[in-house]
């Protein structure tokens, strides 16, 4: 059994220098496929949901093709790599809607903190409680994700301290999100929440990982996945997106893997805890130091991944699609993009010249994969 499965794609446009310039209202306009987001300087694409990562693979790049060309006929304008607002503009948000009044909340409540890019991993589960089962697995696992994806250590033109800074400021909204017990607990809850105003709608949930469908509360059919960094190699989020499958895909052939019952935790203990590991990997990333939920003990973000990576390996081997996994081992030998940028930044590279390398790396490296198998789908 192999699951369906698609991205939603947040992206920065720019100049090839790295200045971020808001283009949304203009592309969202003249492309089909692409939304805006509240402020103008990111815009979105999503994937159709669809079993086979090979048709994945360019589905994450055929629109990335399409918006640089259209980029392309307004200026000198590109897409730029990571989450946040690297080189500065963080102390104004440029409406893409101003008639927008969802957008006029977000802008008065959060300012610039939520204009950030990332990617969001959606997996389809189709049976409510198994989904509610695998959301709270993973919001226990998520940092993990965010350690494999981190891509935001600047903001305004400096090295924060953070190897994702996006997660680190991101408003995580409400305050405080349970760990559902069961799909009628999440919707009971959901619903209390835009009674009182603490959410605005059913979209106005953000945390690490939620159950989605296209009439949430009640009609549930996706795990999403959104604490990760935008991850600009298509391999490497192909990778990411693997290794979320096949653990859930182990989920679903153990109903014994669930934290309600595999934790000498509680469900409060158990929020505490992975509230404190989301805000580690933030900080560090791959080489964070996190408490397992199982029990509390303590270890590495790249060790607790390197452990579930053999557990999930023989899932992925019999439902065929290890090849897409495998590049994981590359993230954790190589480091990810934060890590990489931050290398280069201790050698002596500023902000602007390591953004600069990376847009031109990550438009070569779609070139290449394009030409190299995604050819034949342009015809």
């Amino acid at each position: 059994m192999v699951l369906l499965k698609g991205f939603e794609i947040e992206m920065y446009t720019g100049t090839p220098q790295g200045e971020i310039v808001g283009l949304s209202d203009k592309i969202v306009a003249s492309l089909d496929g692409f939304v805006r987001e509240p402020d103008s300087r990111n815009v979105e694409y999503t994937t159709q949901p669809l079993n086979n990562y090979e048709d994945l693979l360019c589905a994450l790049l055929r629109p990335r093709r399409k918006l640089r060309t259209y980029l392309q006929s307004l200026g000198n304008y590109t897409l730029i790599p990571g989450s946040t607002l690297s080189l500065g503009g963080s102390h104004r948000f440029f409406r893409s809607n101003p008639n927008n009044q969802y957008h006029h909340y977000i802008e008065n409540t959060y300012g610039t903190k939520v204009v950030t890019a990332s990617v969001h991993i959606n997996i389809g589960i189709s049976d409510p409680e198994e989904l509610i089962r695998a959301c709270r697995l993973i919001r226990l696992e998520a940092p993990l994700f965010l350690a494999l994806s981190a891509s935001s250590p600047f903001l305004d033109g400096n090295a924060t301290g953070y190897h994702s800074t996006r997660w680190a400021v991101f408003p995580q909204t409400p305050a405080h999100v349970p760990l559902f017990t069961s799909h009628a607990h999440h919707i009971q809850w959901v619903e209390a929440q835009i009674a009182t105003g603490t959410m605005q709608n059913v979209r106005h949930l953000w945390t690490s990982v939620r159950p989605n469908g296209d009439g949430r509360p009640h009609d549930l059919n996706r795990l999403e996945l959104r604490i990760c960094d935008l991850v600009t190699d298509p391999i490497a989020l192909l990778a990411i997106a693997a290794f979320l499958e096949a653990r859930l895909l182990q989920l679903l052939d153990n109903r014994e893997l669930d934290p309600l019952t595999q934790s000498t935790f509680s469900p409060e203990e158990l929020i505490s805890l992975t509230t404190k590991n989301e805000a580690a990997a933030a900080q560090a990333s791959l080489d964070a130091q996190l408490q397992h939920w199982q029990d509390g003990r303590p270890i590495l973000a790249r060790d607790w991944i390197t452990e579930l990576y053999q557990e999930v390996l023989p899932m992925a081997k019999q439902q065929g699609f290890n090849c897409f996994l495998s590049p994981l081992q590359k993230i954790l030998r190589e480091g990810n993009e934060a890590q990489q940028w931050l290398q280069l930044h201790a050698v002596g590279f500023d902000s602007q010249r390591v953004l600069t390398q990376a847009i031109i790396a990550t438009q070569e490296r779609e070139i290449e994969l394009e030409n190299k198998l995604c050819s034949p789908l342009w015809a």
